[in-house]
């Protein structure tokens, strides 16, 4: 169902913007994510799809829930001395995601 009104409201976009002035796909997909206030969705999945890669698979293992909201990324972990690790490595974490998705998203990681 989401992907549907996503899909619908593309097709409004790209037709408004079309008659309205020219202004390239990119513009259209930047202000429709703006007015439908999708960015911190989309941020969220594309911080989780990465996760696997720049954690590693026994840290993905152990990790249950990643969630992203207003800048801070909380991480759920089954291991209590994993959750230690991570603890001590947050400021190490941040600075990989925020390099490897090409902007400052993440302010602040929590490890619970």
């Amino acid at each position: 169902m989401f992907s549907l009104r996503l899909a619908i409201a593309l097709n409004l976009y790209i037709d408004l913007m079309r008659h309205k002035n020219n202004i390239t796909l990119k513009d259209a997909l930047s202000e429709m994510v703006k007015d439908l206030k999708l960015k911190s969705g989309i941020d969220e999945v594309r911080i989780q799809e990465h996760w696997s890669r720049l954690m590693g698979a026994p840290i993905s293992k152990y990790t249950k829930q990643i969630s992203f909201k207003n800048g801070k990324l909380y991480v759920k972990v089954e291991s209590a001395p994993l959750k230690q690790e991570l603890s001590f490595s947050k400021e190490k974490i941040k600075e990989l995601f925020n390099k490897e998705l090409g902007e400052e998203l993440i302010r602040e990681v929590i490890i619970f």
